[in-house]
């Protein structure tokens, strides 16, 4: 007893002074956080794994021996731990496929938010509300399952594309200048869309191409139709993931400027028209004759 309870505290300083050694070396050369929480994780996890298999080494004398043992409680632990061993297996899943990582925004069922951390049997989203405007920080950490992986959909919105395309409606009475309207939205949209310079639209073809996404042109376009309240005008642009409540804010903030500046152009609303009896008889309207009939 006294040899093995040596033997195992010898086992773990060594495995906590090879864990120091490693992480004071990548903070040395990698200045990046992500990249370094990542490497701290799987640090933890190989020496964790490494001091399990020793210690099993020292107490059981051996892996054949445990070997025996863990075969006749196999079939147990699988029906009375199956929840925990489904969530190791998603995160064996979430480390080799990489539907998504540390910092990547995604939906999962009913839940929206930044991917903060993943562990062996969960990952844990800053969660943004969908209830709250062009989803924005709610203040709640959400604990998830890794099974959820296997089971529930999943959307990434940094995969492939690291933008969104937005879109927000404005509508204008039928009486309005529509040509004029359409125009201030596009210069408006325009310029507070995100501006990719030509390298960069360059990156983002090459990467979204890798995953099978084409996008031939990033400028903005305003779509229009005729709607039940009047002329529909659809702007679509191009914004980052984390701007979308602001921009949208710049672009409505110019649109009732310039729009309420212009005598030609008016807001189109629900409204309800009266129209009053005036007691006459009705009467049948003249027939229009065309042109070509003859008399």
């Amino acid at each position: 007893m006294q040899e093995n309870l040596i033997s195992s505290v010898v086992v773990l300083a060594c495995l906590w002074g090879i864990s120091r050694f490693l992480l004071r070396i990548v903070f040395k050369w990698q200045p990046d956080s992500r990249k370094l929480y990542q490497w701290k994780k799987s640090t933890n996890y190989v020496i964790t794994g490494l001091g399990i298999i020793l210690l099993t080494n020292i107490w059981f004398g051996g892996i054949f021996s445990i070997a025996t043992y863990l075969g006749l409680l196999s079939v147990g632990l699988v029906v009375a731990l199956r929840e925990p061993i489904l969530n190791m297996f998603g995160w064996i899943y979430l480390l080799w496929k990489r539907p998504f990582r540390i910092g990547d925004r995604i939906k999962i069922s009913d839940h929206t938010g930044d991917v903060i951390d993943i562990t062996l049997f969960q990952f844990t989203l800053n969660e943004l509300g969908t209830g709250v405007d062009s989803e924005q920080p709610t203040g709640h950490v959400v604990h998830i399952p890794n099974s959820h992986v296997f089971t529930r959909t999943q959307v990434n919105y940094n995969y492939g594309f690291p933008f969104l395309w937005h879109e927000l409606q404005v509508h204008v009475t039928l009486e309005s200048n529509w040509r004029k309207a359409k125009e201030i939205l596009t210069a408006i949209g325009q310029k507070h869309a995100e501006q990719l310079n030509e390298d960069t639209k360059r990156m983002v073809l090459r990467e979204s191409q890798e995953h099978l996404i084409f996008y031939k042109d990033f400028n903005t376009k305003v779509y229009t139709k005729v709607a039940e309240r009047g002329v529909q005008f659809t702007v679509r642009y191009l914004c980052a993931l984390t701007r979308r409540r602001e921009s949208e804010n710049l672009i409505w903030e110019d649109t009732l400027t310039q729009f309420l500046a212009a005598p030609d152009i008016k807001f189109a609303y629900p409204t309800t028209r009266f129209y009053q009896d005036s007691g006459e008889p009705y009467q049948e309207p003249p027939a229009i004759q065309l042109p070509n009939e003859s008399k």
